[in-house]
């Protein structure tokens, strides 16, 4: 077997990537810094019930796992980080007040969540703990369209959606019938839909039909979804949540999905997933779990988002890395003195330390150090 093969869906990032990708990542941590967020870095390895919460069947499936040759106890590689910065405020920083954290790790998946997707990411979030407002929901969600604009991702698409009305229409089912219509709803199976259903009352009946159409322009949804969902308190918390929002978020393009549950295992209230023309999968998820804190002894107000860099990365248009300045390499402190002083600057220096001209333009240098007049000076190649 070929030893420099790669297993499928997990790929090297080459120079132009790689350095683009990091620039990206800096730049993004300065935005959240300056919001106020705080950087944690989780490890890439926990004990399994500690990643693997609320009995998550997805998740447990996207998990890589390992036996602890220490403990015997089994180990998995983080496939989210979210549940490490729920566990971080909940029982290290134990804060009483708001608390903004954010991250940018790997994660690992079993399986690619996309068409063209890896199956290790570069995971950037957002996580805000102790706001249990409306006010909460908006800055995460308006942060996100910052972050996407500060990268250079244009277009956005965003899709709000309510996990609390699907659970208000099945809080009366078991959790085997829940189970079953969570999975028709999401892989848009409206044969088997219409099976699930045709035995419950009316108006659950035909509000569990109407779910799947429940989707595209906010004012039209949100119209449509009071005339045929049931006007109980939850149902109407949930659409008047989504109007409010709504309101308040400067995207030009935004919408209501009211049959996207993903995440639906462990968020509680409103989600958000953002889309581009280029990709066929969502580039970036969020919404809120106030009780994913609970497993971890404390359970509060949490809202978030998280994307993967790479994926953003593949939606940009093409760019080569900066070129620089070629050196000669020579035992000469007025040389040294100047390659110092232009790198300070913030100029590329690459030294030809084999001073070979064959393969100067693997260098990627559009100039060069020339000794002129007993001065050395940057000119043209």
């Amino acid at each position: 077997m070929q030893n420099w093969l790669l297993p499928e869906y997990i790929q090297d990032m080459l120079p132009d990537e790689a350095w683009r990708v990091e620039n990206m990542r800096r730049a993004w941590l300065a935005l959240l810094q300056r919001a106020g967020y705080q950087l944690v870095a989780p490890p890439l390895l926990e004990y399994a019930e500690s990643l693997l919460l609320h009995s998550s069947s997805d998740m447990d499936l996207r998990s890589f796992k390992l036996v602890d040759q220490l403990s015997g106890r089994t180990l998995a590689l983080r496939a989210d980080i979210t549940p490490q910065a729920a566990r971080m405020d909940a029982h290290l920083l134990n804060r009483q007040g708001l608390t903004r954290l954010c991250y940018a790790g790997s994660v690992l998946h079993t399986q690619p969540v996309g068409l063209t997707r890896t199956r290790e990411l570069l995971q950037l979030g957002a996580e805000l703990y102790g706001c249990p407002g409306l006010q909460g929901d908006i800055e995460i969600q308006q942060l996100l369209l910052q972050s996407l604009a500060l990268l250079g991702i244009e277009n956005v698409h965003l899709d709000l959606g309510h996990v609390g009305v699907f659970r208000a229409l099945v809080a009366d089912l078991d959790s085997e019938r829940e189970t079953a219509l969570f999975s028709a709803l999401q892989s848009k199976d409206s044969a088997t839909l219409s099976t699930l259903v045709q035995d419950l009352a009316e108006p659950v009946r035909n509000a569990l039909l109407a779910l799947p159409t429940l989707y595209g322009e906010v004012a039209d949804v949100l119209a449509r979804a009071r005339q045929v969902l049931p006007a109980n308190s939850a149902i109407t918390q949930a659409l008047d949540e989504l109007s409010t929002v709504a309101a308040q978020l400067n995207v030009a393009s935004l919408g209501i999905d009211l049959a996207d549950l993903r995440g639906y295992h462990y968020h509680s209230g409103m989600v958000f997933a953002a889309y581009h023309p280029g990709s066929h999968d969502a580039i970036a998820l969020g919404g809120r779990y106030d009780e994913l804190g609970k497993s971890f002894g404390r359970a509060r107000a949490a809202t978030g988002f998280s994307m993967d860099l790479r994926q953003l990365y593949r939606l940009l248009p093409g760019q080569s890395l900066p070129a620089g300045i070629l050196a000669p390499h020579r035992d000469d402190a007025a040389l040294q003195a100047k390659i110092a002083a232009l790198r300070a600057a913030g100029d590329i220096v690459v030294v030809d330390l084999l001073n070979d001209t064959t393969h100067h333009a693997e260098l990627n240098c559009d100039r060069q150090l020339l000794l002129q007049d007993g001065v050395w000076q940057v000119a043209k190649r």
